[in-house]
């Protein structure tokens, strides 16, 4: 069976509502925060655990919406923002959708099929999934991705 783990970043894996003026940052369409925010997990302990989960047969998606009422110029400069941020922390993923904000995050990964996960900190986000389980990225991810791990062993 077709397993995918779906990743969000914002607030998910990157601390962008950390960063000191990110809103404001936004609305004036500066990249800054997606450039400055910083991991909200040890990434050696995530990138750990998503690599053991990868040899179990997990594909792992980064599925990421852009700002919000934003231009195409700053979409193009938050994209450019977000695939670094994933590569300064070798953040191991298969597939990325970078989109528009409010963009159904299902309609992204739907094609695999399969049992698919998402790990989000969007509550109306998680509530809406529909291809599989959801993690409550408010929470610590970590113990949810070991139980991920021990059902397959």
């Amino acid at each position: 069976m077709n397993k995918t783990l779906v990743f969000d970043m914002d607030g998910t894996i990157a601390d962008l509502y950390g960063v000191e003026n990110w809103l404001e940052d936004l609305r004036n369409e500066n990249p800054r925060p997606y450039i400055e925010a910083k991991p909200l997990y040890s990434m050696f302990v995530l990138n750990t655990l998503i690599e053991a989960l990868k040899e179990q047969g997990w594909r792992v998606v980064v599925t990421t919406w852009l700002a919000k009422d934003s231009s195409k110029e700053y979409d193009a400069l938050v994209r450019e923002a977000k695939l670094a941020w994933l590569e300064k922390y070798y953040f191991p993923y298969d597939e990325i959708h970078l989109v528009k904000y409010g963009t159904t995050k299902a309609n992204c990964t739907r094609r695999h099929g399969g049992f698919q996960v998402l790990v989000d900190d969007n509550e109306k986000v998680r509530n809406g999934w529909r291809l599989g389980d959801t993690i409550n990225a408010n929470e610590n991810i970590f113990e949810a991705l070991v139980n991920l791990l021990e059902k397959e062993a």
